[in-house]
């Protein structure tokens, strides 16, 4: 949890393939519509989600590794065991070449049986377990990093997620992720039982004859080069690999998602070719790493043959001179024979490497929208119900000014309406008031306690996108409040009027709802937001036209509903229909940003301003049926 807040049905976002019914959780307000928003104060600074720098990725990577130092040390010891078990064998064949030069007889290769045999022995069980801690702890470090940029991602606002696309996010913690799990099962044991083996290797050269080592260590200068010449080239190729598959993932995401707006305008033709277009640059892609690679295998060919050639020449010239003998220098030529497949391993693992390596920069890019290092927010005790907004600017991209200087208080037990046309900053206000977004400057209160800073449950949102999780009917109510009893559930349920329609479902509450269950109506669906705002209990409640989706046959059930679900609550309601605005104890008129109006609906509409003007267009094409209002009418706002 973060900022302090309980939330009740926060979106949930996988890989695609699971669907979550976790919470997610934002400034001091439960949030009861199944959006999964933030404060707003992060931000991704353009059109996508960032993605780590290389510094960045690495130093997460070390602060992984410190916090697990025993565990790595364990697998280092294992390592080192495996190798030394892979080397010693070579040392006892160099021994048996001599002896049988010197003239040994037959039972000089029984000492050499006995260290082969014994070093397979422990070198299999070392390079075992050297695999599971290598496995374990990768996936350790996956899993870890995985549920934390879900947990963030979660968090973020939904215009984060509108303007980066939600395919950008599925892709990291779906695709992105499955690489990084490939690579940590598969590529990480290999990778870290080659480097082993190739360390403890050239120290067994060096062991031999230094002068055998150094010959062996000619090649070092042709992998390097090797790798200087593939690593900056396959990057970059790399990383526009992820960026094609994100892309790729967002037009599935918005053509499933839109399937039926697709259908009813024909466009289906055309959003399959869009399809085929992105598949098409991934596959391009794809082909161009791995002609890159093909000629990377030819450099690493290149380097085996300058390294052998050199032991060989080397081995002949001081076996000529007796420096060494023919034992030693066939060992040191064994030696780095066996260094092929390791060789190989490290370089062609790049390949696997690079691709983690860039999966993995754009997870840690996402996990560093949460700071790790902020200490945690007190828990204030608001003085009352009071909701408060001082001064209040806000722009979303940093330059377009969305809300002006607005200042509006909403005295406890109050309802205040907040009315304009599209684009006017309602629901901006109301997403800063429940903590959702953070001003520009400017700060909103409740009971003087910034809501940043407030309890869990104080503030409740209620928005138009209301989300039903697959599931029993009960469990998806119960996400406002676990610990939720029965007969408090059909309570939350009576007060919306929603408990006859439940109770006639084919198993009640315990109905399946969602995904692969019984569809519920827009309406319907509201009903069970508000019946999640009951359940929680908040002190004040920020409705986001909360009614809009109801339709005109089920807009006075459902407004009557939101009436009961917030009696007694301090309520802010951004009005999509007028008549919730005449049934509140006062109404706010904003206009590009500011606030233009303020009284209640009989002052308003007598003061002939714009107020009155939507009204009379509201009246004139809609029957006025007014909803009794819920409790006394508010002092005048100071």
């Amino acid at each position: 949890m973060t900022d302090s807040a309980a939330t009740t049905t926060g979106s949930a976002m996988s890989d695609g393939s699971a669907t979550t019914t976790g919470s997610a959780t934002t400034n001091g307000s439960a949030v009861t519509d199944g959006s999964a928003m933030t404060d707003g104060s992060g931000t991704t600074g353009g059109s996508a989600l960032p993605v780590a720098s290389a510094g960045q990725t690495w130093a997460w990577l070390r602060r992984q590794l410190r916090a697990r130092r025993w565990a790595v040390a364990g697998t280092v010891a294992a390592g080192l065991v495996a190798a030394a078990a892979s080397v010693l064998p070579v040392y006892a064949f160099g021994r048996l070449v001599d002896e049988i030069r010197a003239g040994a007889g037959a039972g000089a290769i029984v000492p050499v049986t006995l260290v082969v045999l014994v070093s397979a022995l422990v070198g299999g069980a070392a390079n075992g377990l050297s695999t599971v801690l290598v496995t374990r702890l990768g996936e350790q470090l996956l899993a870890g990093l995985r549920e934390r940029t879900v947990a963030v991602a979660l968090r973020l606002p939904a215009a984060v997620l509108d303007r980066a696309g939600r395919g950008d996010l599925l892709s990291r913690v779906g695709a992105d992720v499955a690489a990084i799990g490939r690579a940590a099962s598969t590529v990480l044991p290999t990778l870290t039982s080659a480097l082993l083996l190739g360390a403890l290797s050239l120290a067994a050269m060096v062991g031999l004859d230094w002068r055998l080592g150094l010959a062996g260590a000619l090649a070092v200068p042709s992998y390097v080069l090797g790798l200087r010449w593939y690593l900056p080239r396959s990057a970059p190729w790399y990383a526009r690999e992820r960026a094609a598959v994100a892309a790729r993932s967002q037009l599935l995401v918005e053509t499933m998602q839109g399937a039926p707006t697709v259908h009813a305008y024909r466009r289906e033709a055309q959003h399959l070719r869009d399809i085929d277009g992105a598949s098409a640059r991934v596959r391009d892609l794809e082909v161009g790493v791995f002609r890159l690679f093909t000629r990377f295998g030819g450099r690493i060919n290149r380097s085996e043959f300058v390294g052998l050639a050199a032991i060989l020449t080397a081995g002949f010239l001081l076996v000529d001179a007796g420096a060494v003998t023919v034992g030693e220098t066939a060992a040191a030529a064994v030696l780095f024979h066996r260094l092929f497949n390791p060789v190989a391993m490290i370089m062609f693992t790049f390949d696997d490497v690079q691709s983690a390596g860039a999966s993995l920069a754009r997870l840690v890019g996402v996990r560093n929208l949460e700071g790790e290092d902020h200490p945690p927010r007190p828990d204030g005790r608001p003085a009352d119900a009071g909701l408060e907004l001082r001064r209040v600017h806000f722009s979303y991209d940093g330059r377009t000014p969305v809300l002006r200087d607005v200042s509006l208080r909403v005295r406890p037990g109050e309802r205040v309406a907040l009315v304009g046309s599209t684009g006017a900053g309602k629901t901006t206000v109301a997403s800063i008031a429940a903590g959702i977004l953070r001003p520009g400057s400017g700060t909103a209160l409740v009971g003087g306690v910034p809501v940043a800073e407030l309890p869990p449950s104080v503030v409740a949102v209620v928005s138009q996108e209301t989300h039903v999780f697959a599931g029993p009917l009960i469990e998806d109510l119960r996400l406002a409040r676990p610990g939720a009893t029965g007969d408090e559930v059909a309570a939350a349920l009576a007060t919306v009027g929603a408990l006859d329609w439940v109770r006639e479902l084919p198993e009640g509450e315990a109905t399946v709802v969602g995904e692969g269950g019984r569809a519920l109506t827009a309406a319907r669906a509201q009903q069970l937001a508000l019946a999640r705002l009951v359940l929680v209990d908040p002190a004040v409640a920020v409705l986001d036209e909360a009614t809009a989706e109801a339709g005109s046959a089920g807009a006075r059930a459902l407004e009557e509903a939101a009436l009961a679900a917030t009696r007694g609550r301090t309520t802010l309601i951004v009005a999509h229909r007028l008549t919730q605005a005449a049934a509140a104890d006062r109404v706010v008129v904003l206009e590009h940003g500011t606030v233009v109006e303020t009284g209640t609906h009989a002052e308003l509409v007598a003061a002939g301003g714009r107020y009155a003007r939507l009204w009379s267009a509201w009246s004139a094409r809609t029957p006025v049926v007014t909803p009794e209002r819920p409790g006394r009418a508010a002092a005048p706002a100071s």
